[in-house]
């Protein structure tokens, strides 16, 4: 792996300090090249990786940042027990055509500890928010950081996180106006289970239940495709079928698109958002209600 690793650093550079980063950016911008963004965790999967291609495909330059965030988790077992798995991530980034990875350490992100904490806007406050109080103040924080450190011209994120996509965009327009956010489509494997990097915690028997989600939400759009728009009658039907295969249900809620406010009688382009447990594994997924 050590011979790997060395090869992939004459093809990829891997960078772990912001100063190296900025002066990287600064370098590429300075050839009037454009700089694609693509913010991760790390234990990556083809999600991850259609959102890198994608990037490469829009943008000149690609940068992947690897970095667990540990002010986004609300609980300690919960950061601990997320998966590390960054030489396989360099490869892969490495395949997917990235230019450079930054994935920088919890010191040199935070040296001081969080002195500063990026207050998320109120759509932040709801669903995710409350399940998970101060979670989307650390996403909010640690993506306007590696804003900061990449200079980018264009950030990519998944549609599955679509409650953190309206608190990036709203973080973006008040303290990164330059960086254009583009969301791309949930990535989902053969069985229709959105890819997460918490996958890999689903024994195979909770890997079947898991499918209670998707098939959730597809009850959910076949419902309002079939004429019904009462939403706490499409959300009562979902969360029904989430309980029979045993699944703990945090929260099943149907919104308007650009603040997730909760609706009685839903529209074409409303989203509905599902969070469960399945055994110890939390999950979230959603999506577009449309004739």
């Amino acid at each position: 792996m050590a011979r790997r690793r060395a090869f992939l650093q004459l093809t990829l550079r891997i960078i772990h300090t912001i100063d190296e980063m900025r002066a990287s950016s600064r370098s590429v911008r300075a050839e009037s090249r454009t700089i694609g963004f693509v913010p991760t965790m790390g234990a990556l999967h083809a999600g991850h990786i259609a959102l890198m291609e994608h990037a490469r495909h829009e943008c000149d330059h690609v940068v992947a940042s690897i970095f667990v965030n540990p002010t986004q988790f609300d609980r300690l077992d919960d950061l601990e027990k997320y998966p590390r798995t960054l030489d396989a991530d360099v490869e892969a980034c490495s395949q997917a055509g990235v230019d450079v990875v930054f994935a920088p350490s919890a010191n040199e992100m935070y040296p001081a500890g969080l002195r500063t904490n990026i207050r998320a806007s109120a759509v932040g406050s709801i669903l995710e928010g409350a399940s998970r109080p101060g979670h989307f103040d650390g996403v909010a924080t640690v993506v306007a950081l590696l804003f900061s450190a990449v200079e980018p011209d264009v950030a990519f994120f998944g549609a599955k996180d679509y409650q953190q996509t309206l608190v990036v965009r709203d973080m973006a327009r008040d303290h990164a106006p330059g960086v254009r956010i583009d969301v791309r489509p949930t990535v989902r494997g053969a069985d229709g289970l959105a890819l997460s990097s918490r996958n890999v915690r689903l024994s195979a028997d909770d890997r079947v239940r898991a499918l209670a989600i998707p098939r959730g939400l597809d009850l959910a759009r076949r419902m309002f495709v079939d004429g019904t728009i009462d939403a706490d009658s499409i959300s009562s039907r979902v969360r029904e079928t989430l309980t029979e295969q045993g699944l703990e249900v945090d929260y099943v809620h149907v919104g308007r698109p650009s603040d997730l406010s909760e609706v009685a009688t839903c529209e074409a382009g409303d989203v509905i958002l599902i969070a469960a447990r399945v055994g110890d594994v939390r999950l979230i997924d959603n999506a577009i209600l449309d004739r």
